[in-house]
């Protein structure tokens, strides 16, 4: 942005505060629109969940409007709304209990639609920062600083997810740059040791789309054909599957098929139609179970793929069903709808 149109930009600004001050309700939904996008991912990235995210985002605006005077023009007001809303996601995450420490992965987590994510400015981080947005959302990315304590992890995404100043952060924070600064050393060093374990994929450029897609018809086909040996050529031999919150992990190709084989719907995936879609910068399905006494598919939940070398590594499985409004799925679909056919296997 040129100086001139940053300076234009600063001018609307104190006037849309002035206005919103003297209770423009309008004037303060044109000053925080821009940015709502990027503040529920921020408070996503935070809590690891999509639902306490909007919650979280809700309640930054209405601390905003209520507490608007206190917004001093020291800063923009973007970060001002920065600060409210990180103060909202650290109050979230002390009300939650602790996991047990023979349990540290048990976290909050649900996947965030692709969609939405699209909605993001280009420039929302500054170059500064470590992790792009694809990297930022990864759901191995976000179960590792979900570990973190909650300022610590508010530290390592503002400073390098956002890419802020350690000055800036410590503003943010009321804190000290050197505690800031501390609180990053101690949160990459956690990260680092993940990633040592394996547990914290390295970046990639990811697999071709086209790929992804080829890959998920293929399972599809498998699925729908309760071909668990098609399943199992898709996966890679060390593949793992998880199912937070659940502690349970399914490691290698074969448990993994096996696993389908006889949990959902007593191993009756023809019952299961699924539906492709997109979470977290990875390709996903949406998975609807049958309701005999209703005579239709209901959301029933939403698998996470991370695909290496054209085979699946890793399957992240979510069974919640309200999640599937957010990725613009309805919650039921008529048995005419699944082309597949139902009970094939006596279902």
């Amino acid at each position: 942005m040129t100086s001139a149109a940053a300076l234009h930009d600063d001018i609307a600004e104190v006037a849309l505060v002035a206005a919103a001050r003297a209770g423009d309700e309008d004037a303060f939904r044109s000053l925080c629109s821009p940015y709502a996008r990027e503040l529920h991912v921020h408070c996503y990235r935070m809590l690891g969940s999509v639902h306490d995210a909007e919650d979280a985002l809700q309640e930054t605006l209405l601390r905003a409007w209520r507490y608007l005077t206190s917004f001093e023009g020291r800063s923009s007001f973007r970060a001002w709304l920065y600060r409210v809303a990180t103060n909202v996601c650290l109050t979230s995450a002390a009300r939650r209990p602790t996991p047990p420490r023979a349990a540290p992965d048990e976290v909050v987590l649900s996947p965030y639609p692709d969609a939405l994510l699209e909605e993001l400015p280009s420039d929302v981080a500054s170059p500064a920062a470590r992790y792009d947005l694809r990297e930022s959302v990864q759901l191995a990315f976000l179960t590792a600083i979900q570990i973190l304590p909650p300022r610590q992890r508010a530290v390592l995404i503002l400073r390098d997810v956002l890419g802020w100043t350690a000055r800036e952060v410590a503003d943010l924070l009321e804190a000290s740059t050197a505690s800031v600064n501390s609180a990053l050393q101690r949160a990459r060093a956690t990260l680092d040791q993940r990633r040592a374990e394996g547990r914290l994929e390295q970046a990639s450029a990811g697999a071709p789309a086209e790929a992804d897609r080829s890959l998920l018809r293929r399972y599809v086909e498998a699925w729908e054909a309760v071909d668990i040996e098609g399943l199992v050529a898709l996966l890679r031999e060390d593949a793992v599957m998880t199912m937070p919150p659940s502690p349970a992990v399914f490691e290698g190709g074969r448990a993994i098929a096996n696993f389908f084989a006889t949990v959902p719907a007593d191993g009756r995936l023809d019952d299961i139609p699924l539906i492709p879609t997109r979470a977290n910068g990875r390709p996903a399905l949406a998975a609807y179970l049958w309701d005999p006494n209703a005579g239709v598919y209901r959301a029933y939940g939403i698998m996470v793929f991370r695909i290496e070398q054209e085979a699946i590594a890793e399957i992240t499985g979510f069974g919640d069903p309200t999640l599937f409004p957010l990725f613009a799925l309805p919650d039921e679909l008529p048995d005419s709808a699944v082309t597949s056919g139902r009970g094939t296997s006596g279902g």
